[in-house]
């Protein structure tokens, strides 16, 4: 009878980890995070622009400045994304 129990508890308890895994939502990242992340890449990439330029001794600190505000500049355009072809003109 001990053996026919604990399979049975055994079972009931495998039945209530599968419900309560089917009960937690799945994680989504909403839009706003997302763009929150590319930003925090973005700045992340200037950062690591400016240090580089620092390190590199060649450009001055003004310089290293534009070097950083470009990297931002970039990730503000298009959303990050890179550019695509311009496009066709208008037929005449």
């Amino acid at each position: 009878m001990q053996p026919m129990m604990s399979l049975r508890r055994g079972i009931g308890v495998l039945a209530a980890v599968v419900l309560l895994a089917g009960v937690v939502p799945a994680y989504a990242q909403t839009q706003g995070m997302e763009r929150r992340d590319d930003r925090r890449d973005d700045r992340a990439g200037a950062r690591a622009a400016k240090q580089a330029c620092k390190a590199g001794d060649e450009k001055t600190r003004a310089e290293c400045r534009q070097v950083k505000h470009g990297a931002k500049q970039e990730g503000r355009q298009d959303g990050g994304k890179p550019n695509a072809a311009p496009a066709a003109p208008p037929a005449q």
